[in-house]
């Protein structure tokens, strides 16, 4: 007895395409993948932050930190008021300073009424003043602090507690720890210059550098250069170093666990770096802005010049490679504990000097 098997035509499609999709190997079944392109779908949430206000002042514009916040300073008839993310504020006869804090949180400026200034934090009004001026919030935004005059005499005022008076602070100088837990700042009493560090007066000098006090990045120690007739020193937390021809303006740092503190001095026509107080070799010149310290504060780098040519410099050891200079700007940069690198040049080279540093037990 015979069978017939009959295929139609979508059986046959079926049979096909089943036999594409997968063959047979030594009993294997080996199956056949399709690349898939990945989708990548954009989610957007737009939030309103207010209409611009048409009596804007162009120039005061502030964005916050985080980029999440707008504010300004508008006009309207005689009055100006700052206007945050929409919301108008109160309108004064004058508006400066107009900062955010560093988290982007709060907004701060220095409002005026009358004859007296004072400072708004997030709408509230401060106590008033004949002057205002530095108004600054610290590191991890949770203090604000500026320098207010009353009468002929000016003081420091941290979150609304007023310091010593004194003949003029220097406003540039007015600096808080970065967790904000201390002050310090230039005070001038007649014709001598003081640092103020958390209200206790050091010793009286000639002059003060700029940019100088800083402190530590733990906020526990404090540093400044001072001027002692023509002599410079470096006194850190009230103890005075030793007295130089001359101290390398932004020279002075602190390592980054604020253990260790260096500087570049200089006595006759040589230059050389400090650390701890402790000399190291002298130069024809070191490099500006190349002093610094390794991540985990075990070394100290720079460039250094003798004569014409120019090395690095680490922890006391000269490089064997010279160059005839290092780029303008150019900085040592370390990208591990152990190696950083600078850019430097050698005839008609351009070069980007790799240093790793190699300790021995």
């Amino acid at each position: 007895m015979k069978c017939w098997l009959k295929i139609t035509p979508l059986a046959l499609f079926l049979l096909l395409i089943n036999g594409c999709s997968r063959t047979e190997k030594r009993g294997k079944i080996i199956h056949r993948t399709e690349k898939v392109e990945k989708v990548v779908r954009l989610l957007t949430r737009e939030v309103s932050l207010g209409k611009r206000n048409p009596g804007i002042i162009v120039w005061s514009l502030s964005v916050s930190p985080d980029s999440k916040h707008v504010a300004y300073v508008a006009k309207r008839g005689n009055k100006q008021f700052v206007v945050v993310d929409g919301k108008e504020g109160k309108g004064y006869d004058g508006i400066g300073g107009l900062t955010f804090s560093p988290d982007g949180k709060c907004v701060a400026y220095v409002a005026k009424y009358g004859n007296k200034q004072f400072v708004v934090i997030d709408g509230k009004e401060g106590k008033g003043y004949d002057e205002i001026s530095r108004l600054i919030f610290s590191p991890n935004s949770k203090y604000v602090a500026y320098v207010a005059k009353y009468g002929n005499k000016w003081a420091v005022v941290v979150d609304g507690k007023e310091g010593k008076e004194y003949d003029e602070i220097l406003e540039d100088t007015l600096i808080l720890s970065p967790d904000g837990e201390h002050v310090a700042y230039v005070a001038v009493n007649g014709n001598k210059l003081l640092v103020v560090v958390d209200g206790k007066e050091g010793k009286e000098y000639d002059g003060i550098y700029e940019g100088t006090p800083i402190f530590s990045p733990d906020g526990k120690h404090v540093a400044y250069v001072a001027v002692n007739g023509d002599k410079i020193l470096v006194v850190v937390d009230g103890k005075e170093g030793k007295e130089y021809d001359g101290i390398g303006v932004g020279t002075l740092t602190f390592s980054p666990d604020s253990k260790h503190i260096a500087y570049v001095a200089k006595r006759g026509d040589k230059v050389f770096v400090v650390v701890d107080g402790k000399e190291g070799k002298e130069y024809d010149g070191i490099l500006e802005g190349t002093l610094t310290f390794s991540p985990n504060s075990k070394h100290v780098a720079y460039v250094a010049g003798r004569g014409k040519k120019w090395f690095v410099v680490v922890d006391g050891v000269e490089s064997k490679e010279y160059y005839d200079g290092f780029l303008r700007g150019s900085k040592l940069v370390f990208d591990s504990p152990k190696s950083f690198h600078g850019l430097a040049k050698r005839g008609d080279k351009l070069l980007r000097v790799e240093v790793e540093i190699k300790t021995t037990p």
